[in-house]
C-alpha cells in the first residue's frame, strides 16, 4: 500500500513512519509547514511547527530511507485553526485547537491532497487504535491517549488512516526510536498551543481582539466584584488570575461560571456552582458507525484528559443532549463531548459533538 507518513519532527511520528516501512508499505514522509513565520512559533520542547522540527523530520526520513517533502499549509492552518481559535474565544467559548487541526488540516486538507496524489492512506503518530473492525479505540497508554482529539474524524477519513502506535506505551516508543537510531528518541514532547510563541494566551488574544473592559459579577449576589479588559481572557472553571476587588462573604474562592460576550460580563461563583448534569452539543460526528436510532447508554469525556462519566446520550433536532449520571465541574462551551462504548478490546469511540451549553 502506498502511504503518506505525516512527520512532525517528534518521536511518535518518526516511529510511526518506521513501523509503516517495516510493515511493507511504500512510505513517503511529509512535514507540514504550518507557521507563516516559523520564528514566531515555539521552539524545542515548547511546541511544534518550527524550523527545528522540520530538520528533525528530514533526518528521521533519511535514517528510514524514505522520500521526504515539506508541504506549506500555513495559510490554511491560519484560517482554519488560528482564526477559529480567536473567533471562538471572542464568542465566549473555549476551543481545542489540536482537535480543530486534526479535523481541518491533518485529516482533511492533507488527506485530500494525499488521495489526489495517489496515496492510499495517511500514517500519523497519534496514540490511538484502529482495529480490524475499523473502529477507533483508546490507546493502551491511557496517559497518552489521543482518541478524544481524533473523534471528530468521519468514517471515510478513518478508513484511510493508520495509527501504528496505539498498542504501545510512550516509553516503548522512545526505546524503539533509540534502537532504530532515530535522533528524536529523547526529544521532549510538545506542550500547550504551538502557535502562541511565548505561551501567553491572554496576550495573544489581546493583540488580536483589543481591549474590551467589562464587569466581573458575583452569581449569588449580583454585585460587581471586579473588572476585566476582555471577557475572552477567561475560561469556565478558572480560579487564578481573576483579580477580584472584594472577597466572597464566606471567604471561599470563586471560579468563572460563565462568559457572556453580549454584555461583556464574566460571572463568578463558588465551586459547586460549576457542577452540571446535562450537556448540549451540536455538529455530531458518528465515528463508530451509523447515526443511532435512539438514546444510547455510554461513557462521555468532556475535555482532553478529563474524567470519563457514564451518561445517556439522546439525539435532538439541534444536536444531542447528554444526561450525566454524576455532576461534572468545569464544562466549557467550545470543547468536545466524546462518547465511548466500553469494550474488552478497548473503549470504542462512538462519536463526538461540540459543546454549546
Amino acid at each position: 500500500m502506498r502511504v503518506l507518513a505525516a512527520m512532525s519532527g517528534g518521536v511518535d511520528s518518526a516511529v510511526a513512519a518506521a513501523r509503516a516501512v517495516e510493515a511493507g508499505h511504500d512510505v513517503t514522509g511529509v512535514h507540514l509547514a504550518l507557521a507563516r513565520n516559523p520564528q514566531t512559533y515555539r521552539t524545542g520542547a515548547r511546541g511544534c511547527c518550527t524550523l527545528e522540527d522540520s530538520r528533525d523530520a528530514r533526518r528521521a526520513a533519511d535514517v528510514l530511507g524514505i522520500p521526504f517533502y515539506v508541504w506549506d499549509m500555513a495559510d490554511r492552518f491560519h484560517e482554519d485553526v488560528v482564526d477559529d481559535f480567536v473567533a471562538e474565544y471572542a464568542a465566549g467559548r473555549t476551543p481545542n485547537p489540536c482537535l480543530r487541526c486534526n479535523e481541518k488540516i491533518k485529516f482533511a486538507a492533507v488527506l485530500d491532497r494525499a488521495v489526489a496524489l495517489g496515496f492510499d492512506a495517511v500514517v500519523t503518530g497519534h496514540h490511538a487504535r484502529l482495529g480490524a473492525d475499523g473502529l477507533l479505540r483508546r490507546s493502551v497508554d491511557a496517559a497518552k491517549d489521543q482518541s478524544y482529539v481524533l473523534a471528530v474524524l468521519t468514517r471515510a477519513q478513518l478508513d484511510r488512516s493508520i495509527f501504528p502506535l496505539g498498542d504501545s506505551t510512550k516509553a516503548e516508543v522512545r526505546a524503539e526510536a533509540a534502537r532504530r537510531g532515530l535522533a528524536v528518541a529523547d526529544k521532549p514532547d510538545s506542550h500547550d498551543i504551538c502557535f502562541i510563541a511565548d505561551g501567553d494566551t491572554r496576550g495573544f488574544l489581546s493583540q488580536r481582539l483589543g481591549e474590551a473592559p467589562g464587569e466581573v459579577v458575583d452569581a449569588l449576589t449580583g454585585a460587581v466584584v471586579g473588572s476585566h479588559t476582555g471577557a475572552y481572557q477567561y475560561t469556565v472553571g478558572q480560579r487564578r488570575g481573576l483579580h477580584l476587588d472584594r472577597p466572597a462573604p464566606d471567604g471561599r474562592p470563586r471560579y468563572v461560571l460563565s462568559i457572556t460576550p453580549k454584555t461583556n460580563t464574566v460571572t463568578v461563583g463558588p465551586a459547586e456552582a460549576l457542577e452540571v448534569a446535562e450537556v448540549r452539543a451540536t455538529r455530531p460526528v458518528w465515528t463508530g458507525g451509523a447515526r443511532p436510532d435512539g438514546p444510547i447508554e455510554c461513557e462521555v469525556q468532556l475535555r482532553a484528559h478529563g474524567d470519563v462519566v457514564p451518561a445517556t446520550v439522546s439525539l435532538h433536532a439541534d444536536g444531542l443532549h447528554a444526561d450525566l449520571r454524576r455532576p461534572v465541574r468545569g464544562v466549557a462551551a467550545g470543547q468536545a463531548i466524546v462518547a465511548y462504548r466500553p469494550d474488552p478490546a478497548g473503549d470504542v469511540v462512538l462519536g463526538s459533538a461540540t459543546i454549546t451549553a
